[in-house]
């Protein structure tokens, strides 16, 4: 689309961003989008270690209550509590990944955004929406009502 159209619709590209601009930021805030899905997997990642763990306390109770006290006192030194890596429970990798890659990642999307399209989220989307929708049709609306 030529920059200097009049824009329409849900088309929210901001004037004089090139077509490269827009979809390479678009691409960028995709990434993003990913790495929030691989956030909330390293979340599930945490709580069903947490859940794992606590099932240990069932299984040593269990084997204690059959006799197998060898076994139970095994598992309970070498898995109860353990460490998930070095010196660290699911808690503190949470931790370190938000507060560095994911922190940088954001602002790092956040910055490009604002430098190159005025903040405006989403403008590759926004156009995809207005240039695949059909025009006067109901579902096809560029917004909600009132909006």
């Amino acid at each position: 689309m030529d920059n200097h159209e009049t824009r329409t619709g849900t088309d929210r590209r901001p004037r004089g961003a090139s077509a490269d601009t827009v979809e390479g930021v678009g691409r960028l805030t995709e990434a993003l989008e990913t790495i929030e899905r691989a956030r909330g997997h390293l979340y599930s990642m945490h709580q069903l270690t947490g859940e794992a763990d606590f099932k240990l306390d069932e299984a040593v109770e269990l084997l204690r209550r059959a006799g197998h006290h060898d076994v139970a006192a095994g598992i309970e030194a070498e898995l109860v509590g353990r460490n998930v890596v070095e010196g660290r429970w699911t808690y503190q990798l949470l931790e370190e990944y938000d507060d560095g890659y994911y922190a940088c990642f954001r602002r790092t999307e956040r910055e490009a955004r604002e430098r190159l399209l005025g903040g405006v989220r989403h403008a590759h989307e926004s156009a995809l929406k207005e240039a695949r929708r059909t025009k006067g049709a109901p579902g096809h609306e560029a917004a909600p009502p009132g909006g």
